[in-house]
């Protein structure tokens, strides 16, 4: 199965941040960078990719920076993944946006690999795209909260 790529990775944890500041303010670049260990000429072209797709905007000079474009509530995890990585299917047979037969199989209506890899592709998409970025930030100030009320010498092992 594929894995998320570093660039998909960042991403997600770039909107984290612009998710936890907005509407308040925009977010620098270097703020993003350190709070989340992101490479900054990395983060400039996944910025560049966002704003190309209308999900950030920038404004330059005194409080300017990056920040969404629609509230965190309304962008799931599964969008930001298909912007950046394409079709969430593990086979090009078994997406619903980018759909290909492939070139080894007879019939796909009857490929059990492709069935099955159709029924992946729409859990995951399940799971994607019912969690938006608000739900995500919540669920890591949750966890912070937990890590917070545990002995300082067991947080290190969790």
């Amino acid at each position: 199965m594929r894995t998320l790529s570093k660039q998909t990775q960042y991403c997600l944890k770039a909107l984290y941040v612009m998710s936890r500041a907005y509407p308040r303010r925009l977010v620098l670049i270097d703020e993003m960078c350190e709070e989340e260990s992101i490479p900054r000429k990395f983060l400039e072209q996944i910025l560049l990719k966002l704003k190309a797709q209308k999900l950030v905007e920038s404004k330059t000079g005194k409080g300017g920076g990056y920040g969404l474009c629609r509230k965190p509530s309304q962008i799931t995890v599964g969008q930001v993944i298909r912007m950046i990585e394409g079709p969430l299917a593990p086979l090009p047979c078994a997406s619903v946006t980018a759909y290909r037969k492939c070139d080894e199989c007879p019939d796909d209506r009857t490929c059990g690999t492709r069935i099955i890899m159709a029924e992946v592709r729409d859990a995951i998409a399940k799971i994607l795209d019912s969690v938006t970025l608000a739900d995500v930030c919540r669920r890591i100030e949750e966890a912070k909260g937990e890590l917070a009320g545990q002995p300082q010498e067991l947080m290190y092992y969790i």
